[in-house]
């Protein structure tokens, strides 16, 4: 078997909800870290920590958030997004796509944070990998409409072209500071590069498709 067939070898489909499985995880943490607020910090991904060997915190900081409204709105863009992608991909491949994006994104930013001197920078948060499923929910289903607040109705697509401009601006002009808005662009990054070389899904060809 060569190289480009093991990327693609499919995992058999089953479903058991992992989407609900992760909330609950994320809750627990944070449920957790209000009880020992020093928890919270042996999950974030600290660069500093990380040149000392916790390379663990590329994974834990994905299930560790600041305030209920953090968590919240994390958990409700899985639930909402998370539960359509699984569904379609089957649990074993959602959660490889959701955990490899999440770490990846995580691995990004403390590439950056690094060679900015950002040492001690604080990274928590499941938004990396909130945005790669978000991108790929647009992907699967790029005719979907998505009412945003309830109210203004936006195709998927547009809206993953709109939170990466946001995103970009935002890093740009430093608007909302303390958002680790770089994460945020690789989580749909890496999540473009995973439905690319994993299951052979052009995200663009979805957005815009040729001909009639």
């Amino acid at each position: 078997m060569n190289r480009r067939m093991a990327l693609r070898r499919p995992f058999r489909y089953q479903f058991y909800n992992a989407t609900l499985v992760l909330i609950a995880v994320n809750v627990g943490v944070y449920l957790l870290t209000r009880v020992s607020p020093s928890f919270l910090v042996n999950l974030a991904m600290v660069p500093a920590l990380v040149m000392q060997g916790r390379v663990w915190l590329f994974f834990t900081y994905m299930f560790a958030h600041g305030s209920v409204s953090h968590l919240f709105f994390n958990m409700l863009g899985l639930f909402f997004f998370g539960t359509h992608v699984e569904r379609e991909l089957g649990s074993s491949e959602f959660l490889l796509f959701y955990m490899l994006t999440g770490l990846l994104a995580g691995a990004f930013s403390f590439a950056v944070y690094a060679a900015t001197g950002a040492w001690i920078t604080f990274l928590i948060g499941a938004s990396g990998a909130i945005y790669a499923v978000l991108l790929a929910f647009a992907a699967l289903f790029p005719g979907s409409t998505i009412y945003v607040w309830g109210i203004l109705p936006v195709r998927a697509p547009v809206l993953v072209l709109a939170y990466t401009v946001i995103e970009l601006a935002s890093q740009v002009f430093s608007f909302r500071s303390g958002v680790a808005h770089l994460t945020h662009l690789a989580g749909f990054g890496f999540a473009y590069l995973y439905l690319l070389i994993r299951l052979d899904i052009n995200p663009i060809r979805r957005f815009f498709p040729r001909g009639p």
